[in-house]
């Protein structure tokens, strides 16, 4: 099992309205009415999954290994944010991506994520 078909350089973007169930308060990693952090880091994974998602065999997936995330600026419920990740660095079965969450206003977020390719039923028969 290797990430050998996937290339650096690749990228996939999604976007998100926020709603109250995206927010801080629901999510209890705080108190305000605002995109919650997790919700954010939620996201950006799913952008890098978008990423590789086709190319990896099917009884393969990537799953997290490393988040680095500097939340910069609060977005209300009602905006859009977009998130992007693109495709750094392979090394082996780790990928690393850099990940950025944007709205009109400007950058929301930005940082690294490392997911590691693992084989489906391996993974799951090692879960405690």
């Amino acid at each position: 099992m290797s990430a050998v078909a996937l290339t650096p350089g690749r990228s996939a973007a999604i976007e998100l309205t926020v709603t109250d169930a995206d927010t801080a308060i629901a999510l209890r990693s705080g108190d305000v009415p605002v995109l919650a952090t997790p919700r954010v880091l939620a996201l950006l994974e799913e952008a890098c999954l978008r990423v590789v998602a086709d190319d990896l065999d099917p009884a393969c997936t990537s799953v997290g290994y490393r988040a680095q995330l500097d939340h910069l600026a609060p977005v209300k419920v009602g905006a859009t944010v977009k998130a992007d990740a693109t495709l750094d660095k392979i090394e082996g079965r780790r990928l690393t991506f850099t990940v950025s969450v944007s709205d009109g206003a400007g950058l929301v977020a930005a940082g690294k994520v490392t997911r590691v390719v693992v084989d489906r039923a391996d993974f799951l028969d090692r879960a405690r």
